[in-house]
């Protein structure tokens, strides 16, 4: 089942309420899920590989605390957060201005930054650790048996 985008985020608390939450695919609802995106939001940066290394070390250590709490959710929002620290850097390395298409919507010439794409790979190190982590594999599965 994909990640449910009809759920009241506004009110909803995952931590208290985590059958509520769907894993979905990617980074689905990464900047909805609360408090989860609240912690992990102020420590996204990617604009230099010293800032992402910061960065990406921060949001794996998030990851590890939820794994101490046996907390998925907050396991899951941090995977997202790495992934999208992944691909929003890998768009800035391919685009400046992170836009792929102009105005009239025709697709930008590509301009390999290679700064950014330093910084894609400092995250894509953290998002394979998470990703891959065994403890949140199991728990992930279990979630979703449980809650689809």
């Amino acid at each position: 089942m994909g990640f449910d985008y009809d759920l009241d985020f506004k009110h909803i608390d995952f931590r208290k309420h985590p059958e509520k939450y769907k894993v979905g695919r990617g980074e689905q609802g990464v900047l909805l899920v609360e408090p989860y995106k609240s912690e992990i939001l102020p420590h996204w940066r990617f604009k230099t590989p010293e800032i992402a290394k910061e960065s990406s070390e921060k949001i794996y250590q998030l990851f590890l605390e939820y794994k101490e709490e046996n907390d998925l959710v907050g396991m899951d929002m941090a995977r997202k957060f790495l992934q999208m620290g992944y691909t929003r850097a890998r768009r800035y390395t391919n685009y400046k201005g992170g836009r792929k298409y102009d105005k009239e919507g025709k697709v930008n010439e590509r301009q390999i930054d290679e700064t950014k794409a330093d910084s894609a790979a400092i995250f894509m190190e953290k998002w394979k650790m998470a990703r891959e982590d065994e403890e949140y594999l199991k728990f992930k599965k279990e979630h979703q048996r449980r809650y689809g």
